[in-house]
């Protein structure tokens, strides 16, 4: 590589992070195509294909998909006959998310369709890496889900800071603060 790419592609993380999620979603929109949402409309199925049946709330927290933009994909699914809501036998208020069969058989066969995507975009790698690099991505990606830094991004900036060697202005947040700011 020579020039800016190369400078960048040395260690800028976002850079890296970028083309491969740019490749990624590229690729996958094309083994999407037809489902209602696109890439959300098929987390929200292969939510809906996996036991234990989940209501729409939790469905709408594992994803991170706001609930009223959760509930329009839902409606599409099910008006294509992929998923079916059901009362809740614990909860009368509360709808669970179920695939139909022919849900089930759409998500395996896009599933099936995104696994050929993954192992065209890592091809570059042998397979011992490409499996390492898929188990150290799983546990970066859990990890920051458990972490997730917008619920508080001030403690966030706060944590950044720290691990910077920085001392974060005013101390940390008081509980129960609701400010966004950063610090």
């Amino acid at each position: 590589m020579t020039g800016a790419t190369a400078d960048l592609s040395e260690d800028d993380l976002g850079w890296m992070l970028g083309v491969v999620f740019r490749a990624y979603v590229k690729a996958a929109e094309r083994a999407l195509d037809g489902i209602p949402g696109g890439p959300r409309g098929y987390q929200v199925l292969a939510a809906a294909v996996r036991e234990p049946v989940r209501n729409q709330g939790a469905i709408a927290a594992d994803l991170g998909i706001d609930r009223t933009v959760l509930t329009y994909l839902i409606d599409d699914l099910e008006g294509r006959g992929l998923v079916l809501r059901r009362p809740d036998p614990a909860d009368r208020r509360s709808r669970l998310v179920c695939a139909t069969d022919e849900g089930r058989a759409v998500w395996r066969q896009r599933r099936q369709a995104l696994r050929h995507v993954e192992s065209h975009l890592l091809g570059g790698l042998d397979p011992a890496d490409a499996e390492t690099f898929r188990t150290l991505l799983q546990h970066v990606a859990c990890v920051a889900q458990r972490r997730d830094p917008l619920t508080d991004l001030c403690e966030a900036v706060a944590e950044a800071r720290s691990i910077d060697g920085e001392e974060a202005p005013g101390g940390p947040r008081a509980e129960g603060s609701t400010d966004v700011t950063p610090p």
